[in-house]
C-alpha cells in the first residue's frame, strides 16, 4: 500500500473526496432556509414594485404574497379565462391588463377581476368591462406565478383560455408596444363587473428543510466515502495478489 502508485491513487481519491464534500456542504446549504419568511408574511400587503420586477419571475417564497397597485384598466382587454374552480365550484375568471402609475416606464400586470359559474355572465361582464374599463383604481389582492400559456384546440377561437397566463394575454392585448409586462398575476380581492369575489386562501407555511436538497447533500457525502472504499478495495485485493505471488514463489523454491 506504500507504493508510490497507490500513494498517488490515495491524493487522487482525497480530491475527490474533497470535492463531493464540497458539493454535499453546498447541497446542504440550499437545504436549509437560515432566513425563513416569519408567519403570515404573506398577509402584510406590500406594493407590488418591492415583491418583484417586471420580467423577473417570482420567488418561491413570494407566491401568494398580497400586494396592492394602483392604476388603470385598458379598454378591450378583458377576457374570460376558464377552468377556475372557486371553492370547489367551477367556473370562469374575467381578466383585465392594469396599466400602473407613478412608474418610469409604460408597466402592466394581469388582474383577475372576478368570478363567476356561469360563462354567459363572464362573457356579459367582459363586454361591459370592455366598454367602460375602470379608472385611477387601486387593486389589492394575491400575487401568483404564471400558470403557463397553452394553445387552444383547432376547434376553440384564439381567445379562448384554459390557464392564467400573462405570456398568453399578452399575445391578446392591445397598445403593449414598449410597455413591461409582470409575469404574474394579481386575483383581485375586489370584483368588479358585477362578478363574485374570487377566492384566493393564503399559501401554506412552507418548511424551511428542502428535503430534495438534503437527500442530495447526503448523496455527496456517500460518494465521497466511496471514493475512500474504492481505494482501500483495489490497493487490498493487490496486496493480497502479491502475497499469493511470494508464496507461490516460496513453494518453487522449496520444491
Amino acid at each position: 500500500m506504500l507504493r508510490p502508485w497507490w500513494i498517488g491513487m490515495l491524493l487522487l481519491c482525497l480530491v475527490v473526496a474533497g470535492v463531493f464534500a464540497w458539493l454535499g456542504q453546498w447541497q446542504l446549504e440550499r437545504a436549509i432556509d437560515t432566513s425563513p419568511e416569519t408567519t403570515g408574511a404573506t398577509e402584510k400587503v406590500q406594493p407590488i414594485a418591492d415583491v418583484v420586477g417586471p420580467s423577473e419571475y417570482l420567488p418561491e417564497p413570494k407566491v401568494g404574497q398580497r400586494v396592492d397597485a394602483v392604476g388603470n384598466f385598458v379598454a378591450d382587454d378583458f377576457l374570460v379565462v376558464s377552468g377556475r374552480f372557486d371553492d370547489g365550484v367551477a367556473g370562469y375568471w374575467v381578466t383585465g391588463q392594469l396599466r400602473l402609475e407613478g412608474t418610469s416606464t409604460p408597466t402592466s400586470v394581469a388582474v383577475a377581476v372576478g368570478f363567476t359559474p356561469d360563462r354567459a355572465r363572464a362573457d356579459a361582464s367582459a363586454a361591459e368591462l370592455n366598454t367602460a374599463p375602470p379608472h385611477g383604481v387601486t387593486i389589492t389582492g394575491r400575487l401568483i406565478s404564471d400558470e403557463g400559456p397553452v394553445a387552444p384546440s383547432r376547434s376553440e377561437p384564439v381567445t379562448e383560455m384554459a390557464h392564467m397566463s400573462p405570456a398568453a394575454l399578452l399575445n391578446l392585448w392591445h397598445d403593449t408596444d414598449g410597455v413591461e409586462i409582470y409575469r404574474p398575476y394579481l386575483t383581485s380581492d375586489q370584483a368588479f363587473g358585477g362578478l363574485e369575489g374570487i377566492e384566493s386562501p393564503a399559501p401554506e407555511e412552507q418548511s424551511p428543510i428542502n428535503w430534495l436538497n438534503l437527500f442530495y447533500a447526503a448523496e455527496w457525502i456517500v460518494f465521497a466515502g466511496f471514493a475512500f472504499y474504492l481505494w482501500y478495495r483495489l490497493t487490498k485485493d493487490a496486496w493480497e495478489k502479491e502475497l499469493e505471488e511470494l508464496e507461490e514463489q516460496a513453494a518453487s523454491s522449496a520444491a
